[in-house]
């Protein structure tokens, strides 16, 4: 007969370790902390860059529409304090009908060289994908040499093409095509000409990054979406309308907004130009006129301040746009 368990021979399990107790206050805490750190950690890693961005384009903008208030000329250069005018510049700006068609000439000729960049650059990216790996090659390293050539360069191979004694332009013109009056004809003293050759040589330095850039956009679009459009009867230009064009809407609303930016405050080739002997008065873009009035830095600072408000007034369609297509 078995013997019944002794006390001591009972196996009792330990009793489990208690957790330590933890006030409510700090579990609530750090769940805050979390989502604290998780939004400013990307703004503190941005935050290397930004500095210098800010004190490189922040300090010159504050300073000049601070100098846009003041009378600054050649002699606070050399010491003497500036007065203090107030809105005085920007009246005397607004108020002179010239300054009015500076503007109006500077607007008509960003939309139109904006519009055209974007119209050929899309078509070329759209050709670039279509055609063969030798011409999509030849395509590709003619737009890098023309982007890719320096501005005042491609200014001096311009103004031998169009020039008015022997440029190849007015020879083709007045001989094969048979236009006599072309034959001396120059095309920087009428301010209309003018304007054409201007905006045929931004159209040509710009239209390389439209491409590229369109170009990287349509590579991304999905091989299965275009073929199953396809099979569905849908034709090349309605896949391109309805399929492509739409996916890579966000690089076009970046490229034009860029291309409306630059070509509002373009300046070297409408320069170079004039200083060949066009007259400035009649060719005066805002970038130009800002630079005539180099002396009278108060009223250069309002004009630029004008400038940008026009630049914000006319990318703010753009801007909207992305930020409302941002998830």
């Amino acid at each position: 007969m078995l013997a019944p368990p002794t006390p001591e021979a009972t196996l009792v399990p330990p009793a489990p370790p208690r957790a330590p107790v933890v006030p409510a206050s700090s579990t609530s805490a750090r769940p805050r902390r979390r989502r604290l750190r998780g939004r400013t950690g990307p703004y503190l890693l941005l935050l290397p860059a930004l500095v210098p961005i800010a004190v490189g384009l922040g300090y010159p903008l504050a300073r000049q529409f601070v100098l846009s208030f003041q009378e600054y000329g050649l002699a606070q250069q050399f010491g003497r304090p500036a007065e203090w005018v107030g809105l005085d510049n920007y009246t005397k700006l607004l108020t002179d009908p010239y300054v009015w068609g500076v503007i109006g000439r500077s607007i008509a000729f960003c939309l139109v060289n904006a519009g055209l960049t974007m119209v050929v650059g899309v078509a070329l990216a759209v050709l670039m994908t279509r055609v063969g790996r030798f011409a999509r090659t030849t395509l590709q390293i003619g737009l890098l040499l023309a982007w890719g050539t320096p501005v005042l360069a491609t200014m001096t191979v311009w103004q031998w093409l169009f020039d008015s004694q022997y440029g190849v332009v007015n020879w083709l013109l007045a001989e094969p095509l048979g236009f006599e009056g072309m034959r001396h004809h120059s095309w920087i003293i009428e301010p209309l000409s003018f304007y054409l050759l201007a905006t045929l040589i931004v159209v040509w330095m710009s239209v390389p990054f439209v491409v590229f850039s369109v170009y990287a956009g349509l590579l991304q679009v999905p091989d299965e979406t275009l073929e199953a459009a396809e099979l569905d009867g849908a034709g090349a230009w309605q896949r391109l309308r309805y399929i492509a064009l739409p996916l890579v809407r966000p690089v076009l609303l970046i490229v034009g907004l860029l291309q409306v930016i630059w070509d509002l405050r373009v300046f070297t080739q409408i320069y170079v130009l004039q200083r060949a002997g066009a007259p400035t008065r009649e060719t005066h873009l805002l970038g130009t006129f800002i630079y005539s009035l180099s002396k009278e830095f108060g009223t250069a600072g309002a004009m630029a301040t004008i400038m940008l408000a026009i630049t914000l007034a006319l990318t703010i369609v753009y801007i909207r746009r992305m930020l409302r297509e941002e998830p």
